[in-house]
């Protein structure tokens, strides 16, 4: 995988928070904590971006006709399937 250099400004406090991170035995370098609140970042997003899909798709299926007990017993169903419950 190529890499690319990137060249950022931190505050002291900020740049006194990575140092600390990297005391701590958490990361090896900068570099390192970087990337990692980079791929936390890239999680989240993905995580989200599935959730307003999910959203989006529910709100367009429209309103059901099943009562709350029935859509209750659906999911607890389903849950029993799968070892959930």
């Amino acid at each position: 995988m190529a890499t690319v250099r990137k060249t950022i400004t931190f505050t002291e406090q900020q740049d006194k928070w990575i140092k600390a991170q990297i005391t701590a035995g958490e990361f090896t370098n900068d570099s390192e904590y970087l990337r990692h609140l980079v791929r936390q970042d890239q999680a989240k997003n993905t995580k989200f971006s599935t959730l307003k899909t999910a959203i989006a798709k529910g709100l367009e299926s429209g309103i059901s006709d099943s009562t709350i007990p029935d859509i209750m017993k659906k999911v607890e169903d389903r849950m029993k399937s799968d070892g959930r419950l």
